[in-house]
């Protein structure tokens, strides 16, 4: 008759090890690109319905425009208003509360993620939105709107910020329209590194006379031990305008906006 082989201590200590490194590794997969998605999902569904509200109310109360000045030939253009665009600046809403979304062609037609006024993260951060430093300026304003979110896990709304590439457009989206600004680079600094959301960001001293935005967020993707910034200037406003196609919104964000992108 065989003997059963023995079952060493060491044996189940190291099968047990085994065991438990794949269910992390599986707990980490799920919190990274599983669990990610789902919120993801749910952020940009939740996007898209502000939008269309949004929508509704440009159409209930569009902004008049003014009259065109008459001319002696009905055949003759009207000439266009000359001089600097007017870029509406919203005053900052109260704590937690959702003002905007942001979309970034670059990372896929359904990235569409809230932002929220504060970086609380019970209230904002944890619940995947983007969230607006309060001491930074607002969208469209001359000076910094600087946002934070976490890169990895509750939705991961800045996993990507790595790939962003010099122009890739960067979009902030409100109840007035969507600002457009530039991507231009990336700065690593350390969690003590505040100078990055100045009104010039890494200059205190200095008076804004841009309109930046900067993002914020931990890296490396699984860690904290610094952060990764990522700097864009505005490029121009584009308003709501509910006689426009697409309410006025940018072609390379038209099918987002619109809810008419292929699921």
């Amino acid at each position: 008759m065989r003997k059963r082989p023995r079952i060493s201590v060491v044996g189940v200590i190291g099968e047990l090890l085994i065991t438990s490194g794949l269910v992390v590794l599986l707990f980490i997969g799920w919190q990274l690109w599983f669990y990610d998605s789902i919120v993801g999902s749910q952020l940009a569904d939740g996007a898209a319905q502000q939008s269309r509200e949004w929508n509704e109310q440009a159409t209930a109360a569009p902004t008049p425009s003014a009259p065109a000045e008459p001319t002696d030939d009905p055949s003759e253009p009207t000439e266009e208003p000359s001089g600097p665009q007017v870029v509406p600046v919203q005053a900052a809403p109260a704590n937690a509360k959702q003002f905007g979304a942001m979309l970034v062609p670059a990372w896929g037609p359904d990235y569409y993620v809230p932002i929220a006024e504060g970086v609380s993260l019970g209230l904002v951060l944890n619940a995947g939105k983007l969230g607006h430093y309060p001491d930074t300026q607002m969208p469209g304003e001359v000076g910094n709107f600087a946002l934070a979110a976490h890169r990895t896990t509750k939705g991961g709304s800045l996993h990507r910020i790595h790939e962003l590439k010099l122009g890739d457009h960067i979009y902030v989206e409100t109840a007035d329209g969507w600002y457009q600004y530039s991507f231009r680079n990336l700065e690593y600094v350390r969690p003590t590194g505040v100078g990055v959301i100045d009104p010039v960001p890494q200059d205190p001293t200095a008076t804004p006379s841009e309109r930046y935005i900067t993002l914020t967020s931990c890296n490396p993707i699984i860690g904290s031990f610094e952060r990764i910034i990522a700097y864009g200037i505005f490029d121009r406003f584009y308003p709501r305008d509910p006689s426009a196609p697409a309410f006025g919104a940018p072609e390379e964000i038209a099918r987002t906006v619109t809810g008419t992108v292929d699921s």
